[in-house]
């Protein structure tokens, strides 16, 4: 048997084992009250769901439950990369690249994936609780993405405030930052902190491709106009045509306090290559907290909008 398949059949014998002692532990001589459920379909085909679920989780979707007033039963968690701070979620956490316990041990009634959950991962989480994958047209839309997990949970009407209130505070912060800055080139780099190299965002990157570009209708330098891929490495031999006013950066991992980042921050300030690009060479760079400008959510594009009025518009 392969490892990989000898570990998933592993989990599935502890999930029945675990569900087994829950059970036991639980039980007071009555069978527990069945929640309503209906059928919906998936990115994965049709699926059983409570209709109002009460212990979510929402596998690094957690900012669209925090948006509709439900606080997750545990909060995605990866090693390589940490959790979405600005949630300020205190709750476990759920390690995806491990063991599947706090998962389980969470009892969740509705589980909520997104892209990176695949048909195995899918597998092994319906064995915990009834698992919904959201389709990837819905995931490439904010707004989609929160009306469904409005219709999920039962909540619609809460989507719909939700979204009305979002709707407004973009208009009221667009008008700002074109008054601001009007045509003005803005882009997103992040810091590679292993090794040093710069991604760019393009225009479609779906952190923030909807937010900057098509909501708020910023100006994108020529090269991320152009980009077809949400973000690809820059070559150092594109830095200098690189026609950005503004520059948003995010580092890869940590915080622009940890030493090393802050190093690495100061190099690139002082790189003569850099120095080219307009942005550099009238001090609008701006180094911002990575974890909701690595996201394209709701709650995350809420602070995006802060720090952009405090950037360019204060």
């Amino acid at each position: 048997m392969a490892r990989s398949a000898f570990m998933k059949t592993g989990w599935i014998f502890l999930i029945a084992a675990a569900m087994i002692a829950v059970t036991g532990c639980s039980s007071t001589g009555e069978a527990p009250p069945q929640m309503e459920t209906h059928v919906v379909t998936d990115g994965f085909g049709e699926v059983e769901i409570p209709t109002n679920p009460k212990r979510v989780s929402a596998l690094y979707r957690e900012d669209y439950l925090v948006a509709l007033g439900v606080t997750p039963v545990v909060q995605y968690y990866n090693p390589m990369w940490g959790k979405q701070d600005y949630l300020n979620l205190e709750v476990p956490l759920f390690d995806v690249t491990g063991s599947i316990e706090a998962l389980l041990v969470s009892e969740p009634d509705l589980i909520i994936g997104a892209g990176e959950v695949d048909a195995e991962q899918y597998e092994l989480y319906s064995k915990v609780a009834p698992t919904f994958r959201l389709p990837d047209d819905v995931l490439a839309d904010s707004r989609k993405t929160l009306t469904l997990m409005g219709e999920l949970l039962g909540l619609s009407d809460k989507a719909e405030q939700v979204l009305a209130d979002y709707e407004a505070r973009i208009i009221d912060v667009k008008a700002k930052l074109n008054t601001a800055i009007g045509d003005e080139k803005l882009v997103v780099l992040r810091m590679n902190v292993v090794d040093k190299s710069i991604n760019i965002f393009g225009i479609h990157n779906t952190f923030v491709g909807q937010i900057l570009y098509e909501d708020l209708g910023l100006k994108a330098p020529g090269f991320a106009e152009a980009m077809t891929e949400g973000n690809i490495v820059l070559s150092k031999e594109v830095v200098p045509e690189l026609d950005a006013d503004h520059i948003i950066l995010i580092p890869s991992n940590g915080t622009w306090e940890e030493e090393s980042n802050a190093k690495a921050l100061e190099e690139m300030k002082a790189d003569p290559l850099w120095q080219t690009v307009q942005a550099f060479k009238n001090g609008h760079v701006y180094p911002v907290e990575r974890s909701y400008w690595q996201t394209g959510a709701i709650t995350a594009n809420g602070l995006k909008m802060d720090d952009l009025l405090r950037l360019l518009a204060s």
